[in-house]
């Protein structure tokens, strides 16, 4: 998953626009999960009740609303705003687990869990204390904003689907009803599906293959074990690992409170994993 910013952003380098960028890795998903599930899950998902029908359709849509909203809001806002409020995330899956779901947590994944958050904040103040927050900070803070709360959806429901539905027809399922919405709203948008630059495509291909086929379905396969707070705790390694990928394709050296940052949220995720841990020994 941390090879998502480093893909989205040479993408971005041929002109391929945002909302195209995030249509396009869930539609490669899709297409290459359909002729597997179909062989191998027909049964599963002829067996399909209503309700895990329209959970999975609402999945769909809520992880359909991150991608958009999350890759759009770097057009309107600065980094430090769009990645300080898409990681909130984590907050509002726990808010939702514990007053919905009636959750209990152990002390360490709750301190972990605010660490984390606290680092992910570190890493996101520019180093010259200036801030920046972009032509458009509203829409674009909004938009993060939304990206945040919709993948904490996303989780939350998947959690809840997981439990009883196998990998490959539930992510089959969210994918492809998110790559339907994704690329309706490129169309309505009036945005060229062709025109684009080989190395634009492959990159497009790259994303869809590594961060969305493998990276983002290796979450969705943890969520059958692991509470849906504890994952996306997990999932705030991403910008660390991007900023060391970083360095080496774009030769971005981090600076002090990158560093600082990333240490803070491998402390958070550490307490939270030795919660986990603790709590299913």
């Amino acid at each position: 998953m941390s090879l998502a910013a480093i893909f989205i952003k040479l993408a971005q380098a041929q002109g391929v626009p945002s909302l195209l960028i995030a249509a396009g890795r869930l539609v490669i998903a899709s297409v290459i999960l359909t002729p597997i599930t179909l062989r191998r899950h027909s049964e599963d998902i002829r067996g399909l009740n209503r309700r895990e029908i329209m959970l999975a359709l609402l999945a769909g849509l809520f992880l359909a609303l991150h991608f958009a909203a999350w890759i759009l809001s770097f057009e309107y806002t600065t980094v430090l705003v769009s990645v300080v409020l898409v990681t909130t995330s984590p907050l509002w899956i726990a808010i939702a687990e514990v007053t919905l779901l009636r959750a209990h947590f152990g002390r360490l994944l709750i301190i972990g869990l605010l660490i984390g958050m606290a680092g992910s904040i570190i890493v996101a103040i520019p180093p010259d204390g200036s801030l920046n927050l972009g032509n458009e900070p509203l829409i674009g803070s909004g938009l993060a904003l939304i990206g945040g709360m919709t993948v904490a959806a996303y989780l939350l429901i998947g959690r809840s689907l997981r439990a009883t539905l196998p990998l490959l027809p539930y992510i089959w399922l969210v994918y492809t009803v998110a790559a339907l919405i994704l690329l309706s709203l490129v169309i309505l948008a009036g945005i060229p599906l062709g025109g684009y630059s080989t190395e634009g495509y492959l990159w497009l291909l790259a994303l869809g293959l590594i961060p969305q086929l493998i990276g983002h379905s290796s979450f969705n396969y943890a969520l059958r074990y692991f509470s849906a707070t504890y994952t996306s705790i997990a999932i705030e390694l991403e910008p660390v690992l991007s900023a060391v990928i970083a360095y080496f394709v774009f030769n971005e050296i981090p600076n002090g409170l990158q560093v600082l940052g990333s240490v803070v949220i491998l402390a958070g995720v550490t307490m939270a994993s030795l919660d986990q841990a603790r709590s299913s020994a």
